[in-house]
């Protein structure tokens, strides 16, 4: 259904490091920058991500309201996600990593903001 997710970065280098770790957790290779565009994006088979400075000038800001989810193989790369991202620039929001229970069936999850504070989540549906 989505084939690309961009989200504004304030600090390009900052923002890199950030998901380059956290990313790089869930199994994604480094992010590649784009040259003369400020950007750097993470490709996949399924789809494509990426942070870029705005195009029209002016600052980054997060969305409220919004999260971005990526999908983890197992708990275990979910709090790999979330150490690499606190590591990197992220802060840890929201409850603690773990189990929730849902409409939609139980969900593995971990919640952080990126140094542009954009929120994301690493996402695993537990068997």
């Amino acid at each position: 259904m989505i084939s690309h997710v961009i989200l504004g970065a304030a600090d390009l280098d900052a923002s890199k490091a950030f998901y380059d770790a956290a990313l790089g957790a869930l199994g994604h290779r480094e992010g590649r920058k784009v040259s003369g565009m400020g950007r750097v994006m993470y490709m996949t088979r399924s789809g494509t991500f990426g942070i870029s400075v705005p195009i029209n000038g002016e600052p980054a800001t997060c969305a409220n309201g919004s999260t971005i989810g990526f999908t983890a193989e197992n708990e275990a790369a979910v709090l790999a996600f979330h150490k690499a991202g606190v590591a990197n620039g992220g802060t840890s929001i929201e409850d603690a990593p773990g189990l929730r229970r849902s409409p939609f069936g139980d969900l593995y999850l971990a919640y952080l903001r990126d140094p542009a504070g954009n929120k994301i989540c690493a996402m695993y549906r537990p068997e």
